[in-house]
């Protein structure tokens, strides 16, 4: 195990290389002043490079290897990408800088905005949120202005496919709604004898993805959609799977009123790590007038933030969101233009169908298909016959270099795992990852006990999953506590 940098430190060690400041010293005011230093590591910066060297080889990213991450469109990014958003010209700009001095930078946001608007088939885009859950609840409150704009507070209550996000149902609870959970039916989509019965005076919206969390397009989507209009509410599409049907299928023509997109995800800036991302809300027509405040607009004399509407739900966020995202998107969008768009988005259904098929005659496979862009498996049988789980599988694909699918999600599949290929992966990588799954699925029922300690050739083994979540150590403790 690999020491802490507080276990590496020596006491007297440092790497300053600063120069001594020109400036006069001022002291702080004693109410300002820690009551004691702080305890940061003391260490020289050839050991210091080394520990986070060491950090970093220990890291796995889809760099690395095969990433199947269901529903979060783990895939690889043009460093193209990162080259444009680190000009200077968009890193080295202020917010409270005057219009006329940052026409570029507005004229990304105005040129995104036009893009997405398309691609999703709204009229309008904000990109305050600052991630897919936080655009979520930008959603809802848009949704929630236009309610009370029409003198329609009663409408409290939000429904939920059973199937959804873990964040819908908590974003809508944020927002201030009560949830309403539908059941799925048995083909996997949603059950519109469930969904009559829940609409009426009282519904403000419906949340839900199309394909939805199973990897399935709902055939009925339009059905869904015009049950909740003839109720009084508006849906709501959570963008999180939109890499499927990006450049083929919008949201907009399925009838959906406000999208959330997440540009971390599908439109390719790094996903994971705790950022940052970008949750742009799109919006049909209706909804515009309550939109932050930050749109940009194109005038005869260049861009410039439009005065936001009397009806504005106000800022979600500081300024304008997180622009560098916005860059990223952008450029990846002018790389793909019209063709590529889609064409991605065929090859990750092409990819999960593939893996699906491959897989199909080993593993169960709860919602056959085809699916969009991942598939889910069930390994309850296996738990059952072999006490191997869908936990096991997953730990025994990080002894093969394949960081393990989604676990456990959706909670209506037994023991599941959920597999996104992402188009940006070969077909030689994809067999060899089918490979990987069917010998793992064979050493269940020859030695189920290996994968119960998988895994094993990896810088940290199994932990005690229930001591941690029990008995977290969040903070190192030094020698005197």
């Amino acid at each position: 195990m690999s020491k802490l940098i507080f276990e590496r430190s020596v006491e007297g060690r440092g790497c300053s290389l600063l120069p001594e400041s020109p400036f006069e010293r001022t002291e702080l005011p004693a109410r300002l002043c820690r009551g004691k230093a702080p305890r940061l590591p003391q260490i020289t910066e050839n050991d210091l490079c080394r520990h986070y060297t060491s950090l970093a080889q220990r890291s796995f990213g889809v760099n690395c290897g095969f990433y199947p991450l269901g529903s979060c469109t783990m895939k690889y990014n043009p460093k193209v990408n990162e080259v444009a958003a680190s000009l200077e010209g968009f890193t080295e700009v202020h917010p409270y800088q005057p219009a006329y001095a940052v026409q570029g930078c507005l004229e990304v946001l105005d040129t995104a905005e036009r893009y997405l608007c398309k691609i999703t088939g709204m009229d309008a885009v904000t990109f305050q949120p600052a991630a897919g859950a936080h655009g979520e609840y930008t959603g809802l409150l848009l949704i929630k202005a236009y309610h009370h704009h029409r003198g329609e507070d009663h409408r409290n209550k939000i429904i939920v496919p059973d199937s959804a996000h873990g964040t819908n149902p908590a974003s809508a609870t944020m927002a201030g709604y009560a949830v309403v959970s539908i059941p799925s039916a048995p083909d996997g989509c949603v059950d519109l004898d469930a969904l009559r019965a829940a609409a009426g005076p009282d519904t403000a919206g419906i949340m839900l993805t199309n394909p939805n969390t199973v990897g399935l397009f709902d055939r009925n989507i339009l059905e869904i959609t015009k049950i909740v209009h003839d109720a009084g509410g508006l849906c709501y599409y959570d963008g999180a799977n939109l890499n499927a049907v990006m450049g083929i299928a919008r949201p907009g023509d399925m009838g959906f009123d406000v999208v959330h997109l997440n540009l971390h995800k599908t439109f390719s800036t790094p996903h994971g790590g705790g950022g940052p991302g970008s949750g742009a809300v799109g919006c049909k027509e209706l909804l515009t007038p309550f939109l932050p405040a930050g749109q940009v607009e194109k005038t005869g004399e260049g861009y410039r933030f439009a005065a936001p509407g009397e009806c504005s739900i106000g800022r979600v966020k500081s300024f304008y969101g997180n622009f560098l995202v916005v860059v990223r998107a952008l450029c990846y969008l002018l790389m793909l233009g019209c063709e590529g768009i889609p064409a991605a988005a065929q090859g990750a259904v092409l990819n999960a169908n593939y893996m699906m098929k491959k897989l199909s005659s080993t593993y169960d496979i709860p919602y056959p298909g085809p699916c969009m862009h991942e598939f889910v498996m069930s390994l309850q049988s296996l738990k059952d016959d072999c006490s191997v789980s869908a936990m096991d599988i997953a730990k025994g694909l990080l002894d093969r270099g394949i960081h393990p699918p989604t676990m456990y999600f959706p909670l209506i599949v037994h023991e599941a795992l959920m597999v996104e290929p992402t188009e940006t992966e070969s077909r030689e990588t994809l067999n060899e990852a089918i490979d990987a799954f069917l010998a793992l699925y064979e050493e269940a029922k020859e030695n189920p006990q290996k994968l119960h300690e998988a895994p094993i050739t990896t810088p940290v083994g199994r932990p005690d999953e229930v001591k941690a979540a029990r008995s977290p150590v969040l903070r190192h403790r030094f020698g005197e506590e």
